[in-house]
């Protein structure tokens, strides 16, 4: 839905059993339209569309995306972004660091992102941009030296440079305006606003720039204004506050190198205080966090450095003696404080702030997904628990 006439808000069906066209069909059904009805009853509501690679590649079959079509419609409901980071099944079983597979190094991601954005270029309404957000290149562990970081960054430039001829053409044919949105995160090989800067820099632009002279004949300034058209940045509030960038640091630098932010995501990590007394009490807080499906990456900043231990119960073992972690555990933006824990939805408002004098992205989208995972006392019926969050979020902007 719109507010402030400036900003399309929703939330992420990443929330919604998918591991399939009729998995996520029906989860749309069961909770889009009573939804809805709370936090836009009188004006068309949008839609964070999340398909797995086989909910999208059946959403091709038989007469389902007609189908698909005419019940929006019907709901008075549109698509304008996707969540086109998670490749497989996102819950109910171990996803940890396979989220990033296939990774940007593999045909399988290309494949499933093109796909995605034809897709979106069927859905979206007239007048309005479209954005998919993605995987941020790859994992950081599975590359183990510097050669074999470097060759992926160069293999995910080179298909990257492949998203940015199909959707200039896909706008050409359709006048969507569409863009491939990509999302940092700890451990992935782009983790904060440097390491993005530093890729479209010595990767990006010069691997896709001859590519795209190549196969259109621009010239080198057009060739990089595409790429930045059509390349920007998935700005995840969770991930930003566990690299501990201020909004404005980060916001500010990519407006410096010219990368656009095509999608924020409204997200928020939990963070621990250990200036409590009761440091025990803390630790048994943390530990009720501990799950098995999610990767929940922890980071600590110190001597002006970020660490990032690559799950939860590493720092659970450890019980170091730590001033403050932030931990890769998105709980409900709503929440300020649970238990002995807090969250960073101090980044939250930080952010909302900025956005009120600065155009940064027209795209709001919150991404709590860890419902079922939650510690029972934060759990509530999840419609419930959607509508409060949207409704929060309405306020403060």
């Amino acid at each position: 839905m719109q507010i402030n006439g400036t900003h399309q808000l929703t939330y992420c069906t990443n929330i919604h059993p998918g591991s399939n066209w009729e998995n996520t069909f029906n989860s749309l059904r069961d909770y889009v339209p009573s939804i809805k009805a709370k936090v836009a009853p009188n004006q068309p509501f949008g839609l964070g569309l999340r398909l797995s690679n086989k909910a999208s590649e059946e959403l091709h079959e038989a007469n389902h995306l007609t189908e698909f079509k005419e019940w929006l419609s019907q709901n008075n409901l549109y698509v304008f972004t996707m969540n086109g980071f998670p490749y497989g099944n996102f819950h109910d079983e171990r996803v940890k660091e396979e989220v990033h597979a296939p990774d940007w190094t593999t045909r399988e991601r290309v494949t499933y992102t093109k796909r995605l954005f034809e897709q979106l270029a069927e859905l979206l309404p007239a007048g309005m941009s479209g954005g998919i957000s993605t995987s941020p290149i790859s994992y950081k562990y599975w590359h183990a030296t510097e050669d074999l970081k470097r060759k992926a960054f160069e293999t995910g430039a080179k298909h990257l440079a492949e998203i940015v001829l199909q959707l200039r053409d896909l706008e050409s044919t359709t006048g969507r305006y569409l863009h491939l949105d990509i999302e940092p995160e700890p451990d992935g090989l782009l983790e904060n606003s440097k390491e993005v800067v530093h890729f479209f820099a010595d990767y990006l632009l010069p691997i896709a720039i001859p590519i795209l002279r190549d196969r259109i004949g621009t010239s080198d300034v057009e060739s990089e204004r595409l790429i930045k058209k059509y390349i920007t940045v998935c700005y995840d509030i969770c991930h930003f506050s566990l690299a501990y960038e201020e909004p404005e640091y980060t916001f500010q630098k990519f407006a410096g190198a010219g990368i656009q932010v095509g999608k924020i995501q409204v997200s928020a990590a939990l963070k621990i205080l250990f200036d409590e007394k009761d440091k025990d009490a803390i630790w048994a807080s943390l530990s009720r966090f501990d799950e098995p499906t999610y990767l929940h990456q922890v980071t600590e900043k110190k001597e002006g450095r970020v660490k990032t231990y690559n799950d939860l119960p590493i720092v659970l073992e450890q019980k170091n003696d730590f001033i403050e972690l932030r931990a890769h555990f998105h709980v409900p933006i709503f929440l300020e404080r649970f238990d002995t824990l807090y969250s960073t939805q101090d980044h939250i408002l930080k952010v909302i702030d900025y956005l009120k004098k600065h155009t940064v992205s027209e795209h709001l989208e919150i991404e709590t997904y860890t419902w079922d995972v939650l510690p029972k006392a934060l759990k509530r019926e999840l419609s419930e628990s959607i509508i409060r969050e949207i409704n929060w979020l309405k306020d403060r902007m």
